[in-house]
């Protein structure tokens, strides 16, 4: 039973079971439009300087920072149980991420500390904590994942892996595609005229693995242009879930703390 629980707590603050989580593969129905998870082959091969031209204008529209700290109202619904909550999210780019979750009166109910060698977690509710190594994900995600993932699904940019020369290239009234392999993952990218990541798309039939990524309402904010609002939507198996964010702030730059002690009196989820 406590196991579960934290398992729960670990979905609702690392978003972990929420990136590329094995999926039924029938289709995934939400109000943000699909995309196509079948890659086409063009009939002849892009121009190799046109394609590292498009992905140069890509990498360079990718959100770059230091330190990223952002306040999400966020509705989370896991097999059909949909609770409000709010997430404070602290980032050291590729370092560290923080997250702390309120509930109802600004409770805080869980925290974790993502790095890119360990998961920790604080169920307060239950006094409980986990303390895992990263790849402790892969329970619930493709190996394809790793700490840039989740970083890059938080403040909008796509993954570093998929910007690669490989890919197949599609432009239609200024909107770009992006789309092909990697390892056994399809992957589908869609990018608005500023370049910027508006919806992500991952699957693997074999495994039936799915992941849908809708970002919309972009805002400036320290002179970078973010999406307030980020729809995830994935399943494990028969599990559905949801969780869309709606930043209400978002700073770069700051001096953060991120503060995670595990109190004596806690007992480990083993």
């Amino acid at each position: 039973m406590r196991k579960n629980t934290v398992n729960k707590i670990l979905i609702v603050c690392c978003l972990l079971a929420m990136v590329s989580c094995k999926a039924r593969k029938k289709a995934m129905t939400t109000t943000a439009p699909q995309v196509n998870n079948t890659v086409n082959t063009p009939t002849t091969p892009p121009d190799i300087n046109v394609v590292k031209n498009q992905l140069a204008a890509i990498k360079s529209n990718q959100v770059n920072f230091n330190t990223f700290s952002g306040k999400a109202n966020t509705k989370l619904d896991i097999n059909g149980n949909s609770n409000d909550v709010t997430l404070n999210i602290r980032i050291s780019k590729d370092k560290k991420i923080w997250v702390s979750v309120t509930a109802l009166l600004g409770i805080e109910v869980a925290r974790a500390l993502i790095t890119p060698d360990s998961i920790k977690v604080l169920n307060k509710l239950q006094g409980l904590y986990l303390k895992k190594p990263f790849s402790f994900i892969y329970q619930y995600a493709s190996r394809q994942v790793n700490y840039k993932t989740i970083e890059s699904l938080l403040v909008g940019n796509a993954m570093p892996e998929l910007l690669t020369e490989n890919s197949s290239i599609k432009t239609d009234m200024g909107n770009l595609t992006l789309s092909g392999n990697l390892q056994e993952l399809m992957y589908s990218l869609m990018f608005g005229t500023n370049m910027h990541v508006t919806q992500f798309n991952l699957s693997n039939n074999d495994a039936g693995q799915a992941l849908l990524v809708n970002n919309s309402n972009f805002v400036q904010a320290a002179n970078r242009l973010v999406p307030s609002k980020i729809d995830i939507l994935s399943t494990i198996k028969d599990k559905k879930i949801q969780a869309n964010l709606q930043y209400t702030k978002v700073d770069f730059d700051q001096q953060l703390d991120f503060p995670f002690n595990i109190p004596e009196r806690y007992t480990p989820a083993e």
